[in-house]
């Protein structure tokens, strides 16, 4: 276990193609992956709301993330949703994590219960470090806390972090923010030298690197990845404000189907396959004439068409 820090940059929240009896599709997901790597993407980011993990087994989690190392992708690259309500769910699955070559956990809160107070999130995170470093001694995983208040209700805040991070060093190196208020990213940026903060959209990741935070893992860079990797490198501001334009109305089409579903739908128009359509219950895929209307109006951008030209 190499514990290096995560590459910075763009990362894809991967979602995660299923079978009719609502496994994972390994083929198809593998495929998507090395795809991913390819077209702009610096990281992966499996399992997490977009990859639809809280539907799925956690037995299906596990095998997807045997299938990642036995495929021989990345797993330096890879930061792998683990959180769960359950402390010991989350234990196992943080450990399959690690046993499968990825030190990188991604950790929702304990979402079900929204009354919770700062000591009932430090003894969940606590109790699961500790487990962890009891059931693996010999690894050293490098936890990032996932705010995501819109769908958890219980927030990550500046206070839980400074006492985590205290109590374990070199433990709890970054986060996810979804919270989409950039200030708020910042704010963890500023307190913590060398944080990896992430934000949870692709319209921020320029402004977090410039902040000194790490990039993005986003839903819609399952798509938008290439349009945004060209952001990041582009030294040119007419080309940077254009670039930016295009990201945030990527974007905006897509969510404003369904991040989850609208995704997977205009996968499934890229890749000519309809089984990547399907979703896990209870996300609903669109109809026909909506995925239609979205396709269209994402290929009057010209960076999506440039990418993908003329997609069905």
């Amino acid at each position: 276990m190499t514990g290096q820090s995560a590459p910075k940059g763009v990362y894809a929240a991967v979602s995660t193609p299923v079978t009719a009896s609502f496994a994972p599709d390994l083929p198809r997901f593998l495929d998507h992956c090395r795809w991913l790597l390819k077209n702009g993407c610096d990281g992966l980011a499996p399992l997490g709301t977009t990859g639809e993990a809280n539907s799925l087994h956690p037995d299906d989690r596990i095998r997807l993330l045997q299938a990642m190392n036995g495929a021989g992708l990345p797993m330096d690259r890879v930061i792998v949703g683990t959180g769960s309500p359950s402390l010991l769910e989350a234990v196992r699955l943080s450990v399959s994590a690690l046993d499968s070559g990825a030190d990188k956990l991604l950790m929702l809160p304990p979402f079900y219960y929204k009354e919770v107070n700062e000591e009932g999130l430090f003894r969940f995170f606590a109790g699961v470090i500790e487990r962890i470093r009891s059931e693996r001694p010999e690894r050293k995983p490098r936890i990032f806390l996932y705010h995501i208040p819109q769908m958890s209700m219980v927030p990550i805040t500046l206070p839980l972090v400074t006492r985590l991070r205290a109590e374990f060093p070199g433990v709890i190196v970054g986060m996810k923010d979804s919270g989409g208020d950039f200030e708020y990213t910042r704010t963890f940026i500023d307190a913590f030298d060398g944080f990896e903060a992430f934000s949870g959209s692709e319209t921020l990741a320029a402004a977090t690197l410039d902040a000194g935070g790490w990039g993005c893992i986003s839903a819609t860079t399952n798509v938008s990845a290439p349009v945004v990797a060209d952001r990041l490198t582009a030294t040119d501001l007419e080309v940077r404000a254009r670039l930016d334009a295009e990201i945030f109305r990527i974007r905006s089409i897509i969510a404003g189907c369904h991040t989850v579903s609208g995704t997977k739908a205009v996968l499934a128009r890229l890749k000519r396959d309809s089984a990547w359509a399907r979703t896990l219950p209870p996300n609903v895929e669109p109809p026909d004439e909506t995925v239609d209307r979205l396709m269209a109006e994402l290929g009057a951008c010209r960076e999506f068409h440039r990418h993908f030209g003329d997609a069905p």
